[in-house]
């Protein structure tokens, strides 16, 4: 015995599964709800709502898939609707199983399944397969009782989970067989092991239901669907007896006249400006959609990038070898197979973690137009290079960012390779350049273009594993061609420290006034000459420069 001042354990309450949940439902004496769901958002918003179950309607999963509630959609497609929808929600779902998907071995097997997926329970009706709604036309003909009490039977001695539930729906009076027949069937059902008996009608008032219900006696728990006795007011179905009422196919409904409303709008009016406020935001998607999860989920089990996350793009020039291409935008914004180059190329560099990205414009910079990236102008690019254009973004290469020419595509793996060879050593590289070592194979006369070749302190070997680091010795258009290593691509990588050294560079070369002359060749080279050391990594193809019109082709076939 304890004292006062004692204090009791309290045993936390079991956490019931949701099979427990909906048997729960069915059988406390207090009237539940169960709302119609057809998908795994429209699941999360059943349950945002506060219901404590969902009916996995058959009329609306058909609906949303197009096709008719005639058993059209088979029931391995339901059981794959109903998987999402189990997983976007922590409420138990009850299926409208139509007839039970043919005979009782239908039946065993589909409970099973729906056991596995953690469905709570099936609904299943006494008509014949294939199953015609219940409010198409009249006389509907119904299953023998023997065989459906077969099948009820068949479903419970089949389920896995002890607490799934099978509830069985008496079609009488839909069919117009009268109350006794409605009865009989739902007193056979009941002694067959059906967890709970929907009994279903389509008259306008809930006469019929509540005479049921009289004379039904509370038997067994009783599920009803007053979509047509709407008018009803609920409380008289809670002193009836009334188990759970199920509100069977609003959500389809509601989303047809919704999306109507919207499509014909917009196509009215060609512009969202009169819904855009009246429509569920993207943000509110991606909560339902459990994005904020996924994000602190990356944070637990992705290992953490230390990489740059800025980089500048050179977009000044106009290209004009292209010609007519380029008369009126600059290179950069020509299209590659229906998107612009420099669009690619932001792509390219946001696959790789990179999002901070500022475009430094000039020839008829009001085309560089793209969302998402900061913008910085070279308006004197008609008479300087590549260095002064570099030099009007270098307040944002603050902290380290990669460096690329604005006419060049690459596959991401090639940034990756620059990020992770640049911090193989203990010592961070300063200055890292992406080397094509396969550069004499892309012509045919590989000199018949100015190209920026490199020299370095070592050949590419494919066959090497080990971590040597590569030095540029030499850099530029002329070179010896057996000194030659490869052609550097038109991507760097500066550390915070290499940034220092690109951006007092840049000031020197202002100072002496050999900026705006200079090309980012000249930049490397001086960069060389004062004794700093910049790093090279090797790869195989995997990218182009877009100069003229073959390159244009090239770059949409590399797409």
């Amino acid at each position: 015995m304890t004292s006062k001042n004692e204090s009791v354990a309290i045993a936390p309450a079991p956490i019931l599964s949701k099979s427990a949940m909906l048997r729960q439902t069915l059988v406390e004496p207090e009237l539940d709800f169960l709302m119609e769901a057809h998908d795994g958002i429209s699941a999360k918003i059943v349950e945002e709502a506060g219901f404590r179950g969902i009916w996995a309607s058959g009329l609306a999963i058909s609906a949303a898939l197009g096709v008719r509630d005639s058993n059209e959609a088979s029931w391995t497609q339901v059981l794959e609707t109903l998987e999402f929808m189990a997983d976007a929600s922590n409420i138990p779902i009850l299926v409208d199983g139509d007839t039970g998907y043919g005979n009782f071995n239908n039946m065993r097997r589909a409970v099973v399944k729906l056991c596995q997926r953690g469905i709570a329970g099936i609904c299943i009706e006494d008509k014949l397969f294939p199953k015609t709604n219940s409010f198409i036309g009249e006389g509907q003909p119904l299953a023998d009782i023997d065989e459906f009490c077969g099948k009820i039977r068949a479903g419970k001695d089949s389920q896995t989970d002890e607490d799934f539930c099978v509830v069985a729906r008496v079609e009488a009076l839909i069919a117009g067989r009268g109350m006794d027949e409605a009865l009989r069937r739902a007193e056979a059902y009941h002694q067959a092991g059906a967890d709970a008996i929907l009994i279903h009608s389509k008259k306008r008032d809930a006469d019929e239901i509540l005479t049921f219900l009289h004379e039904w006696d509370n038997r067994g728990p009783v599920v009803i669907v007053p979509t047509t006795y709407h008018n009803t007011p609920t409380d008289h179905f809670r002193k009836a007896g009334v188990s759970t009422i199920i509100w069977a196919n609003h959500n389809i409904r509601a989303s047809i006249s919704a999306m109507r409303d919207v499509s014909a709008q917009i196509y009215r009016d060609q512009s969202l400006v009169g819904i855009e406020g009246q429509v569920a935001s993207v943000a509110d998607i991606f909560a339902l959609a459990g994005n904020d999860e996924l994000a602190d989920a990356e944070k637990r089990y992705l290992p953490t990038k230390q990489g740059i996350g800025k980089a500048v793009i050179l977009a000044a020039s106009r290209g004009s070898e292209l010609g007519a291409l380029t008369a009126d935008r600059p290179k950069c914004m020509i299209d590659i197979g229906s998107q612009p180059l420099l669009r690619r190329l932001v792509s390219a560099f946001n696959d790789g973690g990179v999002h901070d990205l500022t475009v430094v414009r000039g020839y008829a910079k009001e085309k560089v137009n793209l969302p998402s990236i900061n913008m910085v102008d070279n308006d004197d690019f008609a008479t300087t290079g590549e260095a002064a254009t570099l030099a009007c973004a270098a307040g944002q290469l603050n902290g380290g960012c990669y460096v690329a020419y604005g006419d060049i595509l690459f596959r991401q793996h090639i940034l990756d390779q620059v990020s992770e060879v640049s911090q193989v050593s203990e010592v961070e590289a300063d200055i890292t350049l992406a080397v094509d070592a396969l550069w004499d194979v892309r012509d045919a006369d590989p000199r018949s273009r100015v190209r920026d070749l490199v020299s370095c302190s070592q050949p590419f070997n494919p066959g090497y594993l080990n971590d040597d680091v590569v030095s540029l010795k030499d850099i530029g258009p002329d070179m010896e061609h057996d000194h030659i290593h490869g052609e550097w691509i038109g991507l760097a990588r500066l550390s915070a420290r290499g940034a220092e050294l690109v951006e007092a560079e840049l000031s020197r070369m202002g100072n002496d006034n050999s900026l705006n002359s200079a090309s980012m060749i000249d930049l490397f080279s001086n960069l060389l000459r004062a004794g700093h050391d910049i790093h090279v990594v090797y790869v195989a193809g995997q990218w182009l420069d877009v100069d003229n019109h073959a390159d244009l082709a090239e770059a949409r076939k590399f797409l």
